[in-house]
């Protein structure tokens, strides 16, 4: 197992002040992070990827979402394909990072609804820009990992059993999923059961709390969900997502208005300690 922690609760643009603080990540025992590619270019993610190399960090990334504008599933063909050129620039940032996995929920918009789920058209759509990014994601040594989200974020991906069938549609070992924790609190009747499914096809695993603050505290009964993975042969990422309300932009996205976390340190500390000890007890 490789304990990671996505960035997204510390910043939304990763910089050289927040390098004190991936240091203090290090001394807790992380062995990588998870780096949000929101904006900037090649050149930045470049240089930031050494930074890493130095501290020995790993790393994958959380990629922002498709726009309306910029929509890979769209009926219009223009969209479609500022929506594929958006994809191609968040894997070049990852490569240049030197992340181990592009993940995050890059599909379809969040927040914009048909009324109805997927079309046979948007899946299609889907699964031909995932394909071809998943070949030149193994052409660098990286899978990808696409994130289902919860039916009140997104209709095109809300279950493993539509991930399951989506994997099998895009048809490439390098596409795989991540499975969020905090998501399937709300879609899953059955998480165990859903983990079993989704099995090898794992990419990422985001550990969330059902409020989305720090593990352990809430509901979410992490104890039995990593004896699954344990039992299916799991050894990847278990990453850390959290989220304050200390970052607006990222606040507005996740819908959180209060404090989750008395602070960085408690929130750092106090996850990777839960994470490994339940980790080990599984």
């Amino acid at each position: 197992m490789k304990l990671g922690i996505n960035l997204l609760c510390l910043t939304d643009f990763v910089e050289d002040r927040h390098l004190a603080s991936i240091r203090r990540l290090q001394d807790l025992g992380y062995d990588g992070v998870e780096i949000p590619v929101l904006k900037g270019n090649v050149a930045h993610y470049e240089r930031l990827g050494r930074e890493l190399d130095a501290l020995g960090l790993g790393r994958s990334t959380t990629s922002i979402v498709p726009t309306p504008e910029a929509n890979p599933v769209s009926p219009d063909a223009e969209i479609r394909a500022r929506g594929l050129t958006h994809l191609d620039w968040a894997l070049d940032c990852a490569i240049a990072l030197g992340a181990e996995s592009m993940g995050g929920p890059f599909h379809a918009p969040i927040g914009v609804f048909t009324g109805s789920g997927p079309s046979e058209d948007e899946l299609k759509y889907g699964a031909d820009a995932h394909r071809a990014l998943a070949e030149r994601a193994a052409a660098h040594g990286m899978h990808l990992s696409l994130e289902p989200l919860n039916r009140f974020e997104t209709y095109y991906l809300n279950t493993m059993e539509q991930a399951h069938a989506y994997v099998d549609r895009v048809g490439h070992p390098a596409f795989r999923i991540m499975y969020d924790t905090f998501h399937a609190n709300v879609e899953e009747s059955r998480p165990e059961a859903a983990i079993r499914l989704i099995g090898r096809d794992i990419g990422v695993f985001h550990v969330s709390e059902n409020d989305r603050g720090i593990p352990g505290r809430g509901h979410i009964d992490f104890p039995a969900m990593f004896r699954v993975l344990k039992e299916i042969g799991y050894d990847g990422w278990l990453t850390l997502e959290a989220f304050g309300a200390g970052l607006p932009a990222i606040a507005t996205a996740t819908r959180v208005w209060r404090p989750l976390f008395p602070d960085f340190e408690t929130l750092f500390s106090e996850s990777a300690t839960f994470i490994r000890k339940t980790w080990a007890a599984a």
